[in-house]
């Protein structure tokens, strides 16, 4: 059974950080590109961040650059997948995913996800 489970969202203040946490597991997804994408009241679900299979590349939305970083750790039977997420803006605020993509290279395209998680809740005050 294929799970991807997001926690760490919350509400912070403006300025504050969280890290975000996506534990994949039921395909040996040590072999998947990771993404996170998020989508705020009203909008299209957009890209955040992705790392590939073994971590030796990232690429981030300009909007996070700087500000975001993603990571990830390959266990055996569960990989997890971090964004630790810095200075954060009112923005920022949405529900975030986590994605994971068996493709070749890194996507910023939702339809290229083969599987996702339920979503955290990430709330910026002004």
């Amino acid at each position: 059974q294929v799970q991807l489970l997001e926690s760490g969202g919350g509400l912070v203040q403006a300025g504050g950080s969280l890290r975000l946490s996506c534990a994949a597991s039921g395909r040996i997804f040590s072999n998947y590109n990771m993404g996170w994408f998020r989508q705020a009241p009203g909008k299209e679900r957009e890209f955040v961040a992705a790392i590939n299979w073994s971590a030796g590349s990232t690429y981030y939305v300009d909007s996070v650059k700087g500000r975001f970083t993603i990571s990830r750790d390959n266990a055996r039977n569960t990989v997890t997948v971090y964004l630790q997420m810095n200075s954060l803006e009112p923005e920022d605020t949405a529900v975030y995913y986590c994605a994971a993509r068996l493709g070749y290279g890194l996507s910023i395209r939702v339809y290229e996800y083969d599987y996702w998680g339920q979503g955290t809740q990430v709330t910026v005050s002004s």
